[in-house]
């Protein structure tokens, strides 16, 4: 009877007394072996929650994925429509040598008919000589035109970063969108004069010259008409950083009567994007399309460079300021923190504020 209330006792104390539990497991050597459980149990819920945050980093990244899968798609939507435009191009070569292969046939025939005007038919080898070497400089020049294309796309990649700010006040733009169709029916056009030259060409051995020289003519209109296309381009495209220029210049005008020119400097190997001076205030800024936490801290660490490396060019009073198309909420709120006026082009996301630096 001793023994059983000993041993029921002896149990009671095993079960809740953890000294006592790590004692009898040590005369037993199992007391290293509890130890490393207890560590490995305290490894595996550290693991737990580094999985828990990773799979929270995983639903991120598949949330930009998302977006970044709905920019795709619209840029694929618009290769689309470049295909299109590019195949009604070839089709229209296609035809250009179909005629041209056309009038080869017409001159054996008249090789074998017109054997008494072999040196008329010599000129007329050498003419034809001179139309290869021109639709050689003709392709070169489509050639130029598909590398301007590629180029004009870029811009149109650029454009659509901006396309929530260019949706609501680019009118401008659309137009210059017309001009610039306006500018590819001219194109079409030049190419369907092309196709009258070369129809003429068959015309006779006695009008070969004359067409060549239309054809001459239709090449250099369709060189003007894409030099028109990229100045109409160069109309149509404006850079962030001359965007944000008008912009604030405006804004401090209107609002302030401050008239100022931003220009762009160096410190050291360091890019600022908007700097200029009044009587007693400088005016220090960074332009970008997306603002996050990171900017907001280099234009504080630019403007500490200033301080040490370029003083003079330091006023009484500053006005640090960013200009973007959007901004995450965080970066906001840092930049308010700072004293760091962010704007748009609609609209203030933080107050202007004049630091004083003496």
């Amino acid at each position: 009877m001793y023994m059983s209330e000993l041993k029921k006792e002896f149990l009671k104390l095993l079960e809740k007394d953890k000294e006592f539990r790590y004692a009898v497991a040590g005369y037993l050597g199992l007391s290293e072996i509890l130890k490393r459980l207890d560590r490995l149990e305290e490894g595996q819920n550290k693991l737990w929650e580094a999985q828990n945050r990773l799979w929270d980093e995983i639903k991120s990244l598949k949330e930009v994925q998302n977006k970044l899968w709905e920019e795709i798609k619209n840029l694929r939507e618009g290769q689309n429509k470049l295909l299109e435009e590019v195949k009604s191009l070839r089709e229209g070569q296609n035809k250009l040598w179909e005629e041209v292969r056309s009038l080869r046939e017409d001159q054996n025939r008249l090789w074998e008919e017109v054997k008494n005007l072999r040196e008329d038919q010599n000129r007329l080898w050498e003419e034809v000589k001179g139309l290869r070497e021109t639709q050689n400089k003709l392709l070169e020049e489509v050639k130029g035109l598909r590398e301007g294309q590629n180029r004009l796309w870029e811009e149109v990649k650029s454009l659509r970063e901006a396309q929530n700010r260019l949706w609501e006040g680019a009118r401008g733009l659309m137009e210059g969108q017309n001009r610039l169709w306006e500018e590819v029916k001219s194109l079409r056009e030049g190419q369907n004069k092309l196709w009258e030259e070369v129809k003429s060409l068959r015309e006779g051995q006695n009008s070969l010259l004359e067409g060549q020289k239309r054809l001459w003519n239709e090449v250099k209109i369709l060189r003007e008409d894409f030099h028109n296309m990229k100045k109409t381009l160069e109309r149509i495209t404006i850079s962030e950083e001359e965007e944000a220029s008008e912009v604030v210049s405006y804004r401090l005008e209107k609002e302030y009567g401050i008239k100022i020119k931003f220009q762009r400097i160096y410190i050291d190997d360091k890019e600022i994007n908007l700097y200029t001076t009044t009587e007693d205030t400088c005016i220090i800024g960074e332009v970008t399309t997306r603002l996050g936490t990171k900017l907001v801290n280099e234009l504080e660490e630019k403007i500490q460079q200033i301080k040490k490396l370029r003083p003079e060019l330091l006023k009484p009073k500053m006005i640090k300021l960013i200009y973007t198309i959007m901004a995450t909420q965080e970066a906001v709120e840092q930049a308010k923190e700072y004293g760091i006026w962010v704007l748009n082009w609609k609209e203030d996301l933080t107050p202007l504020k004049t630091h004083q630096i003496i």
